[in-house]
């Protein structure tokens, strides 16, 4: 009997971590350089950023996306959460981007320490690391609103 009351109790608060988990840890952390006047993003923003529909800051400065490579788990994880799409249908978009002659892909770079250090040194970069990821001076993060 007292399982049948503790049941429901249980689900609650395994619901709650995986919510809650699933917000504050999605396996990638969006970064910037610190000379960039934002904190956060929406998702939808940080995604027109990758995809570049958005090509410029707020502050009219250009935006410099940054990608992983195509095989990374963390470009997985972030094209999942900030597209709602995986690395095969976002590489399909690009390569229609291409042949119509519109635009081209973010520049993609090997890791985490390569992504850094390229937004360190560029004042419009974003780009996204692992969760573990330790910053360097003059990286710093953004919070992604859903």
């Amino acid at each position: 009997m007292r399982f049948i009351r503790i049941l429901p109790l249980l689900f609650g608060a395994a619901l709650q971590t995986v919510l809650l988990g699933a917000a504050q840890d999605r396996g990638f952390k969006v970064v910037a350089n610190v000379a960039n006047p934002l904190n956060s993003l929406t998702r939808a923003q940080v995604s027109r950023l990758f995809l570049k529909t958005e090509t410029t800051w707020p502050s009219g400065q250009l935006a410099i996306p940054i990608d992983l490579g195509q095989k990374s788990d963390v470009r997985a994880s972030f094209s999942r959460a900030i597209h709602g799409r995986d690395v095969p249908a976002i590489t399909s978009y690009w390569q229609r981007m291409i042949f119509s002659g519109v635009s081209v892909p973010p520049t993609e770079l090997a890791s985490d320490e390569a992504v850094l250090a390229f937004v360190r040194t560029n004042s419009g970069a974003v780009g996204y690391v692992s969760a573990d990821a330790a910053l360097p001076a003059q990286v710093k993060v953004l919070q992604v609103i859903d």
